[in-house]
This record gives C-alpha cells, structure tokens and sequence, in this order.
C-alpha cells in the first residue's frame, strides 16, 4: 500500500499544489497557492483540513512569504517584518488544530537562529524546513501505524471518526494509518465510517481513502455508533487529534466526545492517534482548549442547497474535548501511551529524545 492515495499537497516551481477537499469524492480539483494569503485562505476555507496536514500547508505559507519578499527585493530586516505579519495571519486562520502554531513556531526558531540571513538564505532555508516537516509526518504517520497496529485484533471491527488519514497529514494518516498497519501485517479489518456532519467528512474522505486501498469499509450516520457498539459490533475505536493538552485531554472532530462516553460504557477501547507536534505542552488541560465556531450555515444547507427552515439558528462547533479519562492510550511516532496522563506523556517526550522547552520553543 503507498503511503497516499493521491499526491494532495505538492510544493513543485515555488508553488504550493493543495487538493481541494471540499470537492471529494466527486471531483478532484487543486488549489494553487503563489502567495502565503492563498494558504491562508486554503486552511480558513477548508480546502486543506487535518492538523498535521494545516501544519505543512502553513510551513509552505511562510516560505511563500519569504518568497514575495524575495520577489520585492526587500531587505533582510522587512523580510522579517512581513514574516512575522504573515505568521500572525496563518496562525489565525483556524484556532483549534496546534499543528499551525507548532509550523509557524518552527520556522520562527529558524529565522531567530539565522538572525543575520539575507532574503535569499531565509527563503532557501524555510523551503528546506517546511520539506523536513512535511517528509519527517510521513515518516511519523508510519511509525504510529506501526505502534498501533499491535492494538488491533488479529480479526477487528474499528471505529472511525471524522478523517485523520492521508489527506488529513503529510501521508498515510494517524488513525488510518493504524489501520492500513494492521491490514498490511495480515489483519482481518473492517471498518466503520461516521459519517460527520456537518460538512462528512468521513463519508466524503475517509470512506474514499478506505475504498482506494481496497479496505472492507461502511458507512454509517453518526446517529448510529451508539446503537452499533450496544450490539456488540464494534471491536475498537480509533480517532485523530487537532490537539492534546499536557494532561492528555484531547480536541477532536465535534462527536469525538460522545464515541469516547459511550465506548466507556460498553468497555470499548478508545484509542487516539497523533504526532507528538499535535501535544501542547503550554495547555495543562482541554478547559483551555479555543474550541472554533464555524458557520451557521453548514449546518443549515448541504452542498448549498437549504436543508432547514430559513431563519432557524444553529450551532456549529468544529471540535469537542475529550477528558483523558476516557481515552484508553494514546499512539505517537515514540510509542503507546496506556491510560494517558501528565507524567506518562512528559516521560515519553523525554524518552523520545525532546524536552518540554524543545517543544514548547
């Protein structure tokens, strides 16, 4: 199996090449970004979703940056200042997903240690950086599939939620890559698809990903996983993460939570895959965590087309925290984390070769 289904984010002739998701499965289409405003607009947009996948798109977006300034021939010193306007801006584009920041603090760390670079050296070395970040997720991704694959039965039903796979990444996924794991070592998988409202991604993405890699899939509405797990039909669930906080506590696609309290109560191991980049180890617990608010009108209409009463109100809350109470480990590139906690999590950053003020800087 190849580590992507389709090559959704390119960097090819000073260009960022982001597949536009909001068009899966029908049509495959690329957005092209020549400025750091069009990634920007990308991510706020949802053309590129997925907190690892935000992370890249955001390290291309300030490399483009370094690119219009190279373009305008400014000096290093307003190179700089439009760096730091145009990290402002990435970093506000979607409030949820720690990824972004975590990007935008690494090509930050770059410019501070380079603090004498012309305009040329500060393009040339934040391209190289963005590169690494987006080639060592691939690399991270498969090592979680790897770590979590031994989770998975030899014959499993698993539970999936939202996207956290290919798309959602550098390649290959976190909480599909698990998946693809355990099916590459000869494991019987089946999977379970919510659907995700408002916008399904999981029956637009997931269920795509799923049937290209030619891996037993079916969808069901998110209505039904309660219903599914009462029957004893569910063997596992395995979800992404936008952000886990020091304690363990972890932001997820909204409906994350209620899968977590209900497979609680039917004994249902809850796993969470995620990079160690997508811990925030300034966040104590999910209370601090910015949940984002999207659009009424996701909610209202379905591919613009008005499925609610007009002038009805309506909440759309893109993520839900799920306590760590709940989650029964957490996979990352550096190992399992079982029934994960503040000092389980730290002893794993520096197990793994990372201090907390490495990751926090």
């Amino acid at each position: 199996m190849g580590n992507n289904p389709i090559e959704h984010i390119a960097w090819r002739e000073e260009k960022l090449y982001l597949l536009d998701q909001r068009l899966l499965p029908h049509e495959i289409a690329f957005k092209v970004c020549d400025s750091y405003h069009d990634v920007v607009k990308a991510i706020k947009d949802m053309y590129v979703r997925g907190a690892p996948a935000i992370g890249i798109s955001a390290a291309f977006g300030m490399t483009l940056a370094a690119g219009e300034a190279l373009a305008k021939r400014l000096s290093s010193e307003k190179t700089r200042e439009l760096l730091k306007a145009a990290a402002v801006d990435l970093a506000n584009s979607r409030p949820t997903a720690v990824n972004l920041k975590w990007a935008i603090d690494k090509a930050d760390q770059w410019l501070s240690k380079y603090d004498n670079a012309s305009t040329v050296e500060i393009y040339k070395g934040l391209e190289q950086l963005a590169l690494t970040i987006f080639n060592d997720d691939i690399i991270n991704n498969r090592q979680i599939g790897f770590n979590g694959s031994k989770l998975v039965p030899q014959k499993a039903v698993i539970l999936t939620h939202c996207n956290a796979g290919a798309l959602a990444t550098g390649g290959f996924g976190t909480a599909l890559g698990v998946i693809r794991a355990a099916v590459e070592e000869g494991k019987i998988v089946s999977v379970l698809v919510d659907e995700t409202r408002p916008l399904l991604q999981g029956a637009r993405i997931t269920a795509f990903e799923l049937l290209n890699e030619g891996i037993s899939a079916t969808l069901i509405t998110d209505n039904s996983a309660g219903y599914l797990m009462s029957t004893g039909k569910v063997d596992l669930i395995v979800v992404g993460a936008d952000r886990i906080a020091a304690n363990g506590d972890t932001a997820n696609k909204i409906g994350t939570y209620s899968l977590a309290v209900l497979a609680n109560y039917h004994n249902i191991p809850f796993y969470v895959a995620a990079p160690l980049s997508t811990v925030d180890l300034m966040i104590d617990s999910g209370h601090e965590i910015i949940i984002e608010e999207r659009k009424e009108i996701e909610v209202t209409s379905l591919y613009g087309k008005s499925i609610a009463p007009e002038g009805i109100k309506a909440l759309n809350y893109a993520f839900d925290v799920t306590p760590a109470e709940l989650i029964t480990a957490i996979v990352t590139e550096k190992g399992v984390i079982k029934k994960p906690d503040r000092n389980k999590i730290a002893a794993q950053f520096r197990e793994g070769g990372f201090s907390f003020e490495e990751h926090i800087d």
